[in-house]
């Protein structure tokens, strides 16, 4: 079974090599060989193309890829246009996910073929997640209730930064779903999976938080309710008129 892990990054120079490196290093730890790792960068404008292609060279199953559109939800799109794995999925360059979740994952899409879809979770019960900023933790907490208050979302978490889904369910996702860019894409990725009754496991992981994020919070939370809203009037409003 062969595994497309994406990366979707946008002026990632500090942490690029690192994220590739590492996720590398760990599945030669584990023994697995048959994956890919595709690094989508959607408009970098700093040393990440460079870094990319230096990468490139120096692992033969690395790919890179530059779109001309800002966002997670558009790398993600292309990612998993020019995968070739049975099971594709993103990870953070960051890792903020422990790296031992996705030999987890591999081991699980290769052992239980009902699972169709792991979402990564850092507030199931079972999670461990550290040095999350205060306001970060509201705006999250946040952002679950107006999701399962207006659309029933039934997972955790909506947006860890660690899904793997096989790759003809991820296809036959994408084609229902929007053409939001932004991080909010992911988030509407999982709802349009739970409202087909896709087999989602609900996967509680080791959760570290990133003080160097570039996410603009505000910015993101405002798209947030704006597509939040969007999809409760397809969901519930336009289906009763």
């Amino acid at each position: 079974m062969m595994f497309t892990i994406i990366f979707p990054v946008l002026n990632e120079r500090l942490r690029l090599e690192s994220g590739v490196t590492r996720t590398v290093e760990y599945l030669r730890k584990i023994a697995f060989e048959d994956y890919e790792i595709i690094i989508v960068d959607n408009g970098s404008e700093d040393e990440t193309p460079q870094i990319a292609e230096m990468l490139c060279q120096k692992y033969e199953k690395v790919r890179y890829e530059r779109i001309n559109v800002r966002g997670v939800g558009a790398a993600f799109r292309r990612g998993v246009e020019l995968s070739h794995g049975d099971v594709v999925g993103y990870m953070d360059i960051d890792l903020s996910t422990n790296i031992k979740h996705l030999g987890e994952a591999i081991h699980l899409f290769e052992t239980q073929p009902q699972i169709e879809y792991i979402n990564g979770s850092r507030f199931a019960r079972e999670s461990d997640t550290k040095g999350r900023k205060w306001y970060r933790k509201i705006t999250s907490q946040g952002l679950l209730i107006l999701l399962k208050l207006f659309l029933r979302m039934k997972s955790t978490d909506a947006i860890c930064g660690f899904t793997f889904v096989r790759r003809q369910t991820a296809l036959s996702l994408i084609e229902g779903c929007s053409q939001d860019n932004g991080w909010f894409y992911m988030i509407e990725f999982l709802l349009r999976a739970e409202k087909r009754g896709v087999k989602i496991l609900d996967y509680p992981v080791e959760w570290q938080e990133d003080y160097n994020t570039t996410v603009k919070v505000f910015k993101t939370i405002c798209n947030y309710l704006v597509q939040i809203a969007r999809l409760f009037n397809e969901f519930y409003i336009k289906k009763h008129i």
